[in-house]
């Protein structure tokens, strides 16, 4: 079973607001060092900070937040169907065309593509929304975190290869 891992998320997500919150700040610290008692535009920056940090705090716990993102048996493996809190689907290995693994942006992903494209077609409105912005990014709208995740991706790799024993390609 893989789970999302607060922790790998959290320092990630928040290196990524201090990088932006710095890259907003810098010029705002020059421009009041400069105009010379401009101690008031210095106030901005923690309001910029706080800006950016309500929203990645509620993307972190959403996507932290829902159980587990994959989970492997030698009859099948089960997979999330959206990024953020929902359902799971059930595949077994044999309507499982291939899993692998893609990278976009800070996220790495196993995806999994099954034989039948119409599979998760009756998951609902919100799970295909999302599944639709899935598979344009990652080719599958079954994905689990592979980088975020509280288990190593050799490790997740190594499972899926052995559940798998050949019925579908891995890699």
């Amino acid at each position: 079973m893989v789970r999302p891992s607060l922790r790998k998320r959290a320092l990630t997500l928040g290196l990524v607001t201090l990088a932006v919150g710095l890259v907003l700040a810098c010029p705002i610290g020059l421009a009041a060092s400069s105009e010379g008692g401009g101690a008031g535009l210095l106030l901005v920056i923690p309001v910029v900070m706080l800006v950016f940090a309500v929203p990645v705090g509620l993307q972190l716990w959403l996507v932290s937040s829902g159980g587990p993102v994959l989970a492997l048996g030698p009859a099948g493996l089960w997979i999330k169907t959206r990024p953020t809190r929902g359902q799971a689907i059930w595949l077994p290995w044999e309507a499982v065309e291939r899993v692998y693994l893609r990278r976009w942006g800070l996220e790495k992903m196993l995806c999994v593509k099954p034989r039948d494209p119409r599979v998760g077609s009756g998951l609902g409105a919100f799970t295909a929304l999302d599944s639709g912005m899935q598979q344009a990014f990652f080719g599958t709208g079954f994905t689990a975190t592979v980088n975020h995740a509280d288990r190593n991706e050799d490790e997740i790799m190594r499972a899926v290869a052995g559940y798998a024993a050949g019925r579908c390609r891995v890699g």
